[in-house]
């Protein structure tokens, strides 16, 4: 699991130094394996809003995007990330910079006969995580829109060995969570989004709140299997 201390502070309220949150974390069983410096102009990636994700005329799987920064512009951007979609806040990296992972530094290019400036990146891509399975989802940062992601231009990666018991420290969350229990800080509450549902319940339910109840959230869903009469409709004899 790789963290930085500026997205740890995203979810820890603390005022510890960087040594001292990196010896914390061995202390409480998060082994640091490595501390890596983040190459290239880290003040380059800058939060964008994506504000259109069209399908490419000429490929599957990419899409078109109308992303901003900030300002008058409308940057086109091609992307081949499944979760790029109209209203998404991520990380814009833009010709020029250089990418931290792979040191590629970026230019104008076509692709699949579209132009492309720069790119919406990954978490895998930054050193932030290994996640690369879409590009970074930022929540509660539309006001930030245009500004940088990274504080300084020489961002430090925290590279924790996580043992196969401790998934729980799998997310930021977790490891700032453990921090904040040691004493090294405070943890961050985020905000509950009340989900509308139209659809009718068949079954019945009720929850009965209990004082110093340890679960604070309870999630259920109900799974329709259709009949295999119907799920077969439309399937085609050989």
């Amino acid at each position: 699991m790789i963290i930085t201390i500026p997205w740890l502070k995203e979810h820890l309220k603390t005022k510890a130094k960087e040594s001292e949150i990196i010896d914390q974390l061995t202390n409480i069983g998060l082994e640091v394996e490595g501390i890596k410096e983040n190459s290239g102009e880290m003040g380059k990636f800058k939060i964008a809003k994506v504000l259109k994700a069209e399908k490419h005329p000429n490929a599957d799987k990419l899409k078109v995007c109308d992303v901003t920064i900030g300002g008058k512009e409308i940057l086109k951007v091609v992307c081949g990330a499944p979760n790029a979609r109209e209203g998404l806040i991520t990380i814009y990296a833009p010709p020029g910079a250089v990418i931290p992972k792979t040191n590629f530094e970026l230019k104008v290019a076509k692709i699949r006969g579209i132009e492309s400036k720069g790119m919406l990146c990954s978490e895998s891509e930054l050193n932030l995580s290994d996640e690369s399975d879409g590009i970074v989802e930022l929540k509660n940062k539309e006001k930030e829109v245009g500004k940088s992601y990274f504080k300084n231009k020489s961002e430090k990666a925290i590279d924790i060995s996580i043992t196969p018991n401790r998934a729980d420290c799998l997310g930021i969350r977790g490891i700032a969570r453990d921090l904040s229990s040691a004493g090294v800080g405070k943890l961050i509450q985020t905000k509950r989004k009340k989900i509308k549902q139209n659809t009718k319940h068949l079954i019945k339910t009720s929850i009965i709140k209990e004082s110093n109840q340890g679960c604070d959230i309870l999630e259920a869903a109900i799974l329709k299997i259709l009949p295999i009469r119907k799920a077969l409709i439309g399937l085609k004899k050989n």
